[in-house]
C-alpha cells in the first residue's frame, strides 16, 4: 500500500478550510444585509408609527354631508343655479350616536372580531392571510380597510400592504376605536352606488339608518365582501345566507342572545323593490325615486377639470372627486348659457347633420365641438351627436384624440416657416412631392400628384389644402422645427413622439396621435389675437360652502407663442380658405362676419375637421365615428356644423373686425409670375401681407412677360385687396392626404352657401 505524503495528508483540509471560509463570508455578507435591511424598515416603522398623523379624518367628515354647487352668469352677469352635484357616488356622513345599534356589532362580528383588543393590525389574521401571491382578501381590520377607502388602494402587493398596516397603527394612535368606527361605517361602499351606511339604509330599505333593526343591520354588513354578489336587491338569497352567517357571529361573540337571533333570522327582510314595499319616510322616498339629472357635457367638463386641477394642487385622486360629489364647493363656471342652449340645441337634435340609415344609434356619426373666446374661455362645448343618456359619459370633445388631417398645416407648417422666415405669403414653392422611402409623396386630393415644374404661392397651396406645398416646406424647415410648433408652441399634448421624423402627421395630418377639439381652438385662437395661448378654461373660481374661502381660481395668463406679425398674416391666410374660389372652406363662413380658419380630411376619410374663428369666437368641430368608418356623406359636414350653430350664435352680434395686431405688417402688391414685390413692368399681380423685417425683393425681370417658361399663375389668386366680405359659392371638395373618398348625395338641408 502506498503511503500518503505530507503534501497529500494537508491538501483536502487546506480545500476545505477555504471552503468553509468562504461559507462564512457568504453567510457574514447575508446576515450583514439582512441587519441592515431590518434596521432600515424598524427605523421606517418607527417613524411612520411614531410620526405626525398620516390621515385626517376630520377633514373627510367636514366635508362629506354638503352638496356642491355649480354656477353660471346670465346676461346681467349674476350668478345664477346651474346645477347641483349629488354625484354617483351617494355618501352622507352620519355621527354613529345616530345610527341604530346593532349596525355597529354586525359589522365587527363580521369583518374584525378582535376589533376591541388590536391596535390596528390584527397579527394572527395577516400572517395568516400571507400567500405566494402576496395577501389573499380577508386579512384587513376594519382600521386598514377604511385605510383602503379613504385612499383609494387596494392591489394585493406586499408594498401597499406594508403601507397600509403602518398607515394603520398611525391612524389607532391619534383615533380611539368608536371614532374608527364611525368612519368606517360612513366610508364602506355596499353597492348600487351608495358610500357609507346612511344612504344604504334609504336605498335598500327606505329607512333612516337609525331606525334598522338587527336583522337590516346584519343584510347590509353582509354585502361588504362582494358588494355585486350580496346585493340584496339583485341577488337577495345570496344575501341572506351571509346575513345568516353574519348573525350566528354575533351569536357566537355573545352580542345577541339566541331569541335575538333566531328572531334576526325569522325575521322578513322587505326591501324598496319589494311588493310589499311601503314607504316610512316621504322625504326619503322622494329623493329614492326621483331620477338623476342628466347633466350637459359642459357641466361633466367642469367636474373634471375641477377634478384634475385639485389632485395638481396636492389632493389625492378619492380626496378630489369627493371635495366635488360631495365637498359642499360653490363652482362659478365660464359658460356662456345662450350659445351652449345653441350649441346643444343643433347638437341633441343633429340639426343639418347628414342623414343616414343606422339600425343601431350607436353606428350613427358622431361629433364634437368646442367654442372659445380668445382669452381662453369656453363659452361652450359638446362631447357628442343625439340625445345625452348619462353624466360623466364619453366628452368627445376634450377626450377624443382623432387624427386633424389638413387642419393641421396651420400649426404645424405654415405658421412656424412664416415666424422663421422661411417662406412669405407669396413664396413660390414647388408643386410636387418629396423623395420619401424610395418614392414621390405625398399627391394632392384625386391622385394629383402635381408637376416639377408647377410652382404655387404658400397662400394659395394653403387655402385649396395641398398636401404637395407642406411636405416641400417641411423639408426646408426640418422635422424639429415643425414638430415642436405643434407640440410646444401651439400646445397640442396628443401628438405622439412617433411623429417627429415623420413627413405624413407634419406635413399632412395622418398622425398617430392626434388632437382635441378643446386644443384645437384654443391653438388657432392665437390666430386672431396677435399671437397669443391661452390655457383654455371653464371655471373662473371655485371656493367652499360659505363662498369665503377660495380653494381654486383659473389662472390663464398669455404666452406670447407667436409674433403679432405672423398672427395677422396667417389670419389673412386663413381667410381666403373662406373666400377664395378654390377655398376648402367656400360656403361655411358666418353670415355677415369675416371668417378664417382650415378644414382637414384624414386618411380613407374616416375624420372631417373644420377649425375656424370671427372676430367674437373661434371654434373646433370634428366629425366621423367613434370607430373607424368611411363617411360617405357629400361635402364638408364639420364646416356644415360650424356654420349651422355660429351662423345662430352670432345673430344679432353688432359687427366687428380683427385687429391688426401689429405695425410692422404691411399689405402690399406682389407678381403671380415670381412671388416677388411687383414693379411697373409687371402685368399679373396679387394682394399679400408680409412682416415688414422679410419683404420679398423687387421683381425685376418680369417685363410684362414670364421669367421662367415653367412658372405658372395660381389660377385662383386675387388681383386686389382681399375683402372681410364672406362670399358665397359652390363648396368644392376639400384635397384629402389620400385616395379620395366614395361619396353619395347628402340628401339633408344645406347651409346658405354650400
Amino acid at each position: 500500500m502506498r503511503k500518503k505524503t505530507s503534501k497529500s495528508i494537508n491538501r483536502k483540509p487546506l480545500k476545505e478550510r477555504k471552503g468553509l471560509l468562504a461559507f462564512l463570508a457568504v453567510c457574514f455578507t447575508f446576515v450583514m444585509i439582512g441587519v441592515i435591511c431590518c434596521s432600515y424598515v424598524l427605523h421606517n416603522v418607527i417613524k411612520t408609527v411614531g410620526g405626525d398623523r398620516i390621515i385626517d379624518l376630520d377633514f373627510y367628515k367636514q366635508n362629506q354631508d354638503q352638496t356642491t354647487i355649480i354656477y353660471a352668469y346670465d346676461e346681467s352677469n349674476n350668478p345664477v343655479e346651474l346645477v347641483r352635484v349629488h354625484g354617483s357616488e351617494n355618501r352622507v356622513w352620519v355621527e354613529k350616536e345616530k345610527m341604530s345599534e346593532w349596525l355597529g356589532k354586525a359589522f365587527v362580528a363580521l369583518e374584525d372580531k378582535r376589533f376591541e383588543k388590536h391596535s390596528g393590525v390584527d397579527w394572527i389574521r395577516t400572517i395568516g392571510g400571507v400567500t405566494a401571491s402576496g395577501f389573499k382578501q380577508g386579512g384587513s381590520t376594519i382600521t386598514q380597510q377604511l385605510i383602503k377607502n379613504l385612499t383609494g388602494e387596494s392591489g394585493r402587493t406586499i408594498n401597499r400592504k406594508y403601507n397600509e398596516i403602518l398607515s394603520a397603527l398611525n391612524l389607532e394612535k391619534y383615533y380611539d376605536k368608536p371614532v374608527i368606527l364611525e368612519a368606517y361605517l360612513n366610508t364602506i361602499y355596499l353597492s348600487e352606488g351608495c358610500y357609507g351606511v346612511k344612504t344604504a339604509a334609504e336605498k335598500y330599505f327606505g329607512k333612516d339608518v337609525k331606525d334598522l333593526n338587527l336583522a337590516e343591520c346584519a343584510c347590509l354588513a353582509a354585502i361588504t365582501q362582494y358588494p355585486g354578489k350580496y346585493d340584496p336587491l339583485i341577488n337577495p338569497k345570496n344575501n341572506k345566507e351571509r346575513q345568516e352567517m353574519c348573525l350566528r357571529m354575533m351569536l357566537e361573540q355573545n352580542m345577541i342572545s339566541k331569541e335575538q337571533y333566531e328572531e334576526a333570522v325569522n325575521y322578513k327582510l322587505i326591501f324598496t323593490n319589494s311588493p310589499d314595499y311601503v314607504p316610512s319616510n316621504e322625504n326619503i322616498d322622494k329623493e329614492l325615486t326621483n331620477e338623476n339629472e342628466i347633466w350637459s357635457y359642459y357641466v361633466d367638463y367642469v367636474i373634471s377639470s375641477v377634478i384634475k386641477d385639485l389632485k395638481a394642487a396636492g389632493y389625492s385622486n378619492y380626496e378630489a372627486t369627493r371635495m366635488v360629489y360631495s365637498g359642499g364647493l360653490r363652482i362659478y363656471s365660464a359658460v356662456d348659457l345662450k350659445i351652449q342652449d345653441i350649441v346643444e340645441d343643433v347638437y341633441t337634435h343633429r340639426k343639418n347633420f347628414p342623414t343616414e340609415a343606422v339600425k343601431d344609434p350607436k353606428d350613427a356619426s358622431q361629433s364634437a365641438i368646442t367654442i372659445m373666446d380668445y382669452s381662453g374661455r369656453v363659452v361652450a362645448i359638446c362631447g357628442g351627436a343625439g340625445e345625452k343618456t348619462e353624466n360623466r359619459s364619453n366628452n368627445r370633445a376634450v377626450s377624443a384624440v382623432r387624427q386633424p388631417g389638413s387642419s393641421i398645416k396651420p400649426l404645424s407648417i405654415y405658421a412656424p416657416a412664416i415666424e422663421n422666415n422661411f417662406i412669405t405669403w407669396s413664396s413660390k414653392i414647388k408643386n410636387y412631392g418629396i423623395m420619401w422611402d424610395g418614392k414621390i409623396w405625398p399627391d394632392n386630393y384625386g391622385g394629383d400628384p402635381g408637376s416639377p415644374n408647377s410652382y404655387v404661392t404658400a397662400q394659395y397651396a394653403l387655402s385649396i389644402s395641398y398636401n404637395t406645398v407642406p411636405a416641400q416646406i417641411l423639408m426646408m424647415m426640418g422635422f424639429e422645427k415643425s414638430y415642436g410648433s405643434v407640440t410646444d408652441t401651439f400646445h397640442i399634448s396628443t401628438f405622439s413622439n412617433s411623429d417627429r421624423y415623420t413627413p405624413s402627421p407634419l406635413a399632412t395630418g395622418g398622425t398617430n396621435g392626434g388632437a382635441t377639439t378643446l386644443e384645437m381652438a384654443a391653438a388657432f385662437a392665437s390666430f386672431g389675437n396677435g399671437g397669443k395661448y391661452y390655457k383654455p378654461y371653464c371655471y373662473y373660481e371655485v371656493t367652499d360652502s360659505s363662498g369665503e374661502n377660495i380653494v381654486l381660481k383659473s389662472n390663464s395668463e398669455p404666452e406670447q407663442i407667436i409674433s403679432p406679425e405672423t398672427s395677422y398674416i396667417m389670419n389673412q391666410m386663413l381667410r381666403t380658405v373662406f373666400t377664395g374660389s378654390a377655398g376648402t372652406a367656400r360656403g361655411y363662413g358666418v353670415k355677415g362676419f369675416t371668417t378664417f380658419g382650415k378644414t382637414g380630411t384624414t386618411t380613407n376619410n374616416f375624420d372631417r375637421w373644420c377649425v375656424a374663428g370671427t372676430p367674437y369666437y373661434i371654434a373646433a368641430v370634428w366629425f366621423g365615428y367613434d370607430y373607424n368608418k368611411q363617411i360617405m356623406a357629400s361635402g364638408s359636414p364639420a364646416g356644415r356644423i360650424f356654420k349651422t350653430v355660429m351662423d345662430k350664435v352670432h345673430e344679432g352680434l353688432a359687427a366687428k373686425s380683427f385687429d391688426q395686431f401689429s405695425d410692422k405688417v404691411v399689405q402690399r402688391t406682389y407678381c403671380n409670375r415670381t412671388g416677388l414685390l411687383a414693379s411697373s413692368s409687371c402685368t399679373s399681380t396679387g394682394v399679400g401681407w408680409y412682416k415688414m423685417s422679410n419683404l420679398p425683393a423687387t421683381c425685376a425681370g418680369c417685363k410684362g412677360g414670364s421669367v421662367k417658361p415653367n412658372d405658372e399663375k395660381d389660377p385662383d389668386e386675387p388681383t386686389s385687396k382681399p375683402t372681410d366680405e364672406p362670399t358665397s359659392a359652390e363648396k368644392p371638395t376639400e384635397p384629402s392626404t389620400s385616395a379620395p373618398p366614395v361619396t353619395v348625395t347628402d340628401p339633408s338641408p344645406k347651409p346658405e352657401g354650400e
